[in-house]
């Protein structure tokens, strides 16, 4: 498959993680860092190292440059590449090519999840099902991509892995062309990633690669999603509502998951107790079960799954409670799309967000909203932003917002304060509706800072 030597960009982890698969493959690969500490980690290896400028001299005998997917297309090495003639892909194309190729046996299944919001949930509903399905098919399936293994790795897994259940970003897909899954799901679309992708319309193109899928599933209740499935000129792509589905499609119908797909009518599972709750949840349930029935998953698989699923830690999960509050911990709401669902149906609660909007406008939901807000606690780069939206939906919701840029100083503030609105059947919802990289690594780590100060501060007896 692979006639030429390969340049690997980055030793960072998808960076080694795609050498690791080349080397299994005996390919002819270097790895390009331009940081000393990078070349190390890989020399410790067993790679062959270069620097970016050593890299360039050497695009005349180069087939493939595999880049990380964080590396943005702009980055001179990438645009010299391509500009060279050298084919620029990522590390998932890679693995999908390897695959297809047979180099690591029979191909695999894959099942792709990708859309702004709610696809780790999604994907590991659709693992769990396909798990389920198992017991009988005999065909094993894991989760992988940005659900926190990487695709190479369950590849090289001595134990074979018969369905890759996928959860893929955009620019995992931007990085993609080959890359036809057997089973694509699109969950929805919003404002997300414009920097990287330099417009809404690429970033939508990005994602809406997966409904070349000969399964493709849409979410029809989102209006762009609705708009690029109707642009492929298929009549076969499967919708998911949380109404009642129409032919092709799968909804709800009095609490239940219903089916109507090759002209019969399924009832498949309960839409109710699903974890996290909500629209948002249900959406994720109704967005696997279709891909689940199309690959061989029954109704009982498919509510074993969800009867059984738990979500992961910062989408949704209830962190304390006492005084008839709850603290709920949605770290994961890293734009407003991922905060409208976060708040949909959570009643009143005192809101805690702010962080980088990444150009994102969050004035749509704070006026979606802002009838069930207590109060607003705001923290992070763009919380002025957040402030003057609030308090042009809201004149005289209380607001507050610290200035603070030291992590837990900060979040210690908000929950502090929080703690003396919220009443007895609210929740304090962390649903920042922005990136967390402004404050703390990661929005795992915010979500933590938020669980520990709720732990702290929160007591009954200060109401």
């Amino acid at each position: 498959m692979l006639d030429g030597p390969v340049l690997v960009a980055g030793a960072g982890v998808s960076g080694l993680g795609a050498a690791q698969l080349l080397a299994r493959a005996g390919a002819d690969f270097t790895v390009v860092d331009d940081t000393p500490a990078g070349r190390v980690r890989a020399t410790e290896l067993g790679f062959a190292t270069c620097t970016s400028d050593e890299a360039r001299a050497r695009f005349g005998e180069t087939e493939l440059v595999v880049t990380s997917p964080g590396w943005r297309p702009d980055t001179p090495l990438l645009v010299d590449a391509a500009s060279a003639g050298v084919e620029v892909i990522g590390d998932v194309e890679l693995c999908y090519r390897l695959d297809r190729a047979g180099v690591f046996g029979p191909p695999r299944t894959w099942l792709v999840v990708t859309g702004t919001n709610g696809k780790t949930t999604t994907t590991g509903m659709l693992a769990a099902m396909m798990a389920e399905a198992a017991r009988d098919t005999g065909r094993r399936a894991s989760a992988c991509g940005n659900i926190g293994v990487a695709v190479s790795e369950v590849m090289l897994l001595d134990e074979r892995v018969d369905v890759l259940v996928a959860e893929l970003s955009s620019f995992q897909l931007h990085w993609s062309s080959q890359l036809v899954p057997d089973a694509g799901v699109l969950l929805n679309l919003a404002d997300d990633h414009i920097d990287w992708h330099g417009s809404f319309a690429a970033y939508a193109a990005a994602k809406a690669k997966v409904l070349q899928a000969p399964v493709a599933v849409a979410g029809v209740d989102d209006a762009e999603v609705r708009r690029l499935a109707a642009a492929t000129g298929r009549d076969d792509i499967v919708g998911f509502t949380l109404n009642e589905p129409a032919d092709g499609q799968v909804g709800v119908v009095d609490g239940r998951i219903v089916a109507k797909l090759a002209g019969e009518t399924v009832d498949v599972a309960s839409a109710e107790g699903i974890e996290p709750s909500g629209a948002a949840g249900v959406l994720d349930a109704l967005a696997a079960s279709a891909v689940a029935l199309t690959q061989g998953a029954t109704p009982v698989h498919i509510q074993r799954a969800l009867a059984s699923y738990r979500v992961r830690g910062h989408r949704g999960a209830v962190v304390h409670s006492g005084g008839g509050v709850e603290w709920v911990d949605n770290s994961k709401a890293t734009n407003p799309h991922a905060a409208d669902s976060a708040l949909t149906g959570a009643g009143t609660v005192v809101w805690v967000a702010g962080g980088q909007l990444k150009g994102a406008s969050v004035d749509a939901v704070v006026q979606a909203h802002a009838e069930q807000f207590r109060a607003v606690a705001l923290l992070g780069a763009d919380r002025e932003l957040i402030r003057e939206s609030v308090r042009r939906a809201a004149p005289d919701l209380p607001v507050f917002v610290t200035d603070s840029t030291d992590p837990e100083e900060a979040m210690d503030a908000v929950v502090a304060w929080a703690a003396t609105q919220a009443q007895p059947g609210d929740t304090v919802l962390l649903a920042p509706a922005a990136a967390s990289l402004d404050m703390f690594s990661g929005m795992s780590a915010r979500g933590d800072a938020f669980a520990a100060a709720a732990m702290r501060h929160w007591c009954p007896d200060n109401k």
